[in-house]
Formats: C-alpha cells, structure tokens, sequence
C-alpha cells in the first residue's frame, strides 16, 4: 500500500512539472523580457484600435496575452520615464528631470549627470536573486556628448550591458560615438533600419547562453523616435508619416520573431516609455489630449502588454487596473522571488496578480513632475501643453504648476480626452489633490551643488 501511495505520488508531481513547462532540475521562475518602445503612442498599435500602422505581431501578443489600458509612464520624457521603471521611485526623488544631455543642458534642467548607482535597481535586485541579467538597447540614464564618467552598467546589476551612443557602455554595431539618426556612419555601427533586428539578436543569444538560469533582458528598442529612417524612406509631402508606418511594421517583424523565438516560460512584456510626437492631430494618441512633453493622457498614458503562454489569462483587455511603472519593480521582484532590502521604499505597488489577469484598485495616489523653468524644457504647442505637476488618485486627475497657478481637475471615468475642467465644479476635491500635490513637490530632494 505504502508503495502504491509513493507511485501516485511520483506520478502527480511528475504531471505538476509537465504542465508547468517545467523539467526537473529546471528553476521554475520565468525568464522576464521587457521590451520598451520610444515615443511610441497608442494609436501606433492596431489592436488598442490606431490606424497608424498594421501591427499584426504585436496585436498577436495581446490576443494570446493581456492588453491594459491605464498604464503610465513615469514621465512624459525618456530619462525620467527610465528612470521610474528602473527604481520603482518616481524619477523625481533621484533629480531626473528630463533627457539627458550635455553637463550644461543637465544643470539647466536642475538635474544629474546620470542615474545615481546607489539608487534602487530592479536588475540588481534580480541579480541577486539568481537571474543573468542584460541591457541591450537604449539606455539614456547617463553618458555620452560631455557626460563622460558615468557608472558603467555593472553599477546597476548588469551582467551584459549594450546600449547606445547615449550610454556608459555604448556597442559597437549602435555606434560608439554617433546619434543614431546621423549621417556619419562608423565602420561596425549598422544601419538606422536594422538597430532592432540587431537587439533582438542579441537577446536571443544572451538567453540562449544562459539558458541554466532564469535571464531578466531590458530591450529597449529606439527606431520610433524622430527621425524615421526606414531602408526605404520616402521624401517630399506626407513623407513623415509614411516613414513611421514603414518603421513600425518593420519593428513589428522583429517582435514577432523575438515572441517565436522565446524559451518556454518567458514572460514578455511590450511598452512604451512616453507618448508619441508628433501625434497628427493625435492619431498617434488616439484622441488623447497631449504628446510627448505632456502630463495629459496623450503623453504618460501607453501601451502595455503582457505575453505569459500557460501563465496569464489568454486576450484578457483590464480596462480598470491603474498600473505606473514604479509599479514595475515590486511586481518583477515578486514574479521572480527577489527579496527587496528592508530599507527598500518605493512609490509602487506589487501588481503581479495583475499581470496574471486579476483586476486590481490602486490603494495610493500617483505623482508626476514636468518641466521646472521655461527655458531649458521643450513643450508641446497649444492645448497639448500641460501644467508643470500632475496626480492621480482613483479616477481623478489633477494638474496645476508649481507656483500654483493653472488648477486643472478631470473625472478620467467619463471624460479621458480631458475636456471638461471640473475645479470649479468640485472645489473640496481639487483643494485637497492641490493640497497633496504641492506638499509632494515641495518634499523632493534639491539638487546637490556641482563638485
């Protein structure tokens, strides 16, 4: 008897294992891959209904996967929006501002040189929880033009780090020295068109090399930022855009062939960093009020997509889960079992049930910073042009500078194109969202003195 227990013992672990994916001796958490497009809006993705461009691999990933609607970036802008997924900490607390750039341009933006090394890291923290970790793409958290002693990306817990010209450690075949969209041309660099072909290469060889251990993979892709240079551009009237879709269905390609070529129990993710610029009369935002620049929806509200095959609800859309990208960190570390420091304070929540299909309440408010002075920050024109200070709490949304001017409150249930200003309307409300906002800016960390 005791031996026919053991047998049907054996057996059912044996069945657990096999529908897992899993075989024994394997690691049981999953690769994670987090793919982040640049400047890429909603409208740029078929199936979050954009007319832009067909997307059908893309689309594909959020049939067999889960689309969200109310995801935001940290940021309108790249830095500071790579920042928030990198720290779980809004870009603020750390003085990312904006892009950055020249030691000059960095301090009229009132911020660093580059990401402070002793800042929470979600690669280091899966580092050392057993995974091989990798850049591979853009980074733009500090080095090129006259930004030239940034940490290298072992500082952040790389293991392999291939980043861009805009970079500590930028690779050869992305150009050691030369912006991506310029004329020059080094001898290894390859063309504008085949950048992403060339990350996803690289990927697909970092996870193939360590295929004895669960791998976490930054791809961050850069060929959806101005100016689009397809192998087969067009010139003359209308040329912009029909570059961009030729761009995207190019870059579409790539993702499909990155998703074929996944080992089994990978979790994929596919972003975007900041809303599109320009929009075409906001096409690319898909009637979103702001762009890129902007703290209105066009600009930090952005597509996001979790491809889990046999671990996620398969064309599930979560249209009510509020998910940042502070939320990024607690969520992978618990996906991937790292133990997060004990001192460890982050403005995130852990969103993995989220991930697997459950909708979930946010329980804190959101914050976000943009544009500290008139001078060294580009804006959208006309109505895209956002307060300086946004928050979310719930439904609601609240903009106004931070001298307090230019109070802004929107109800985001029945009005997401941001249309009808409701301060006048719901006074208490918007004095209290002012109140918390102006309270949270004026907290952040000032700036530390040039050494």
């Amino acid at each position: 008897m005791k031996r026919t227990w053991t047998i049907v013992f054996v057996f059912a672990l044996m069945m657990e294992v096999l529908c897992s994916g899993n075989s024994f001796g394997e690691d049981p958490r999953p690769n994670i891959v987090f793919v982040l497009a640049d400047d890429l809006g909603k409208g740029d993705l078929a199936c979050y209904g954009g007319k832009v461009a067909p997307t059908p691999s893309i689309d594909r990933l959020a049939e067999n996967g889960i689309r969200f609607n109310r995801y935001y970036s940290a940021s309108p802008i790249c830095s500071p929006s790579r920042c928030g997924l990198i720290t779980g900490q809004f870009p603020s607390r750390w003085n990312v501002t904006s892009f950055m750039q020249t030691r000059e341009g960095n301090r009229n933006c009132e911020q660093v040189d580059f990401l402070d090394p002793r800042a929470p890291s979600l690669p280091r923290f899966l580092q050392q929880a057993g995974y091989a970790t990798a850049h591979i793409g853009k980074w733009h958290l500090g080095g090129g033009r006259d930004v030239v002693d940034p940490p290298v990306f072992a500082a952040y817990g790389y293991r392999l780090g291939l980043g861009t010209y805009e970079s500590p450690e930028p690779a050869a075949a992305l150009g050691l020295k030369t912006v991506p969209w310029g004329k020059e041309v080094e001898p290894q660099q390859v063309p504008r068109h085949e950048r992403t072909r060339w990350m996803v290469d690289e990927t697909l060889a970092f996870l193939k090399k360590h295929s004895d251990q669960p791998c976490f993979v930054n791809l961050w892709l850069d060929d959806t930022h101005t100016p689009w240079v397809p192998n087969d551009a067009v010139e003359g009237k209308g040329a912009a855009r029909a570059n961009l879709v030729k761009v995207i269905e190019k870059m579409d390609e790539q993702i499909g062939r990155l998703a074929g070529a996944l080992p089994p129990n990978t979790l994929l993710i596919f972003a975007s960093d900041n809303g599109a610029l320009p929009t075409f009369n906001g096409v690319r935002s898909i009637g979103n009020r702001g762009s890129k620049l902007s703290l209105y929806e066009g600009g930090i509200c952005l597509p996001f997509i979790v491809h889990w095959p046999g671990f996620v609800q398969r064309g599930r859309v979560d249209e009510s889960t509020i998910m940042h990208a502070v939320d990024m960190l607690p969520t992978l570390a618990a996906i991937a079992d790292a133990k997060l420091p004990a001192d460890y304070s982050g403005d995130g929540i852990d969103m993995s049930k989220a991930l697997r299909g459950q909708s979930l309440k946010r329980d804190r408010a959101l914050y976000w910073e943009y544009g500290r002075n008139e001078t060294a920050f580009k804006y959208p024109e006309g109505a895209d042009r956002s307060p300086s200070l946004a928050m979310i709490d719930g439904d609601w949304k609240f903009l106004v500078n931070s001298d307090g001017s230019g109070a802004e409150l929107y109800d985001l249930s029945s009005d997401r194109s941001e249309g009808r200003n409701l301060v006048a309307n719901q006074g208490e409300r918007a004095s209290g969202m002012k109140r918390a906002l102006l309270e949270w800016r004026a907290n952040l960390p000032k700036l530390p003195p040039r050494e």
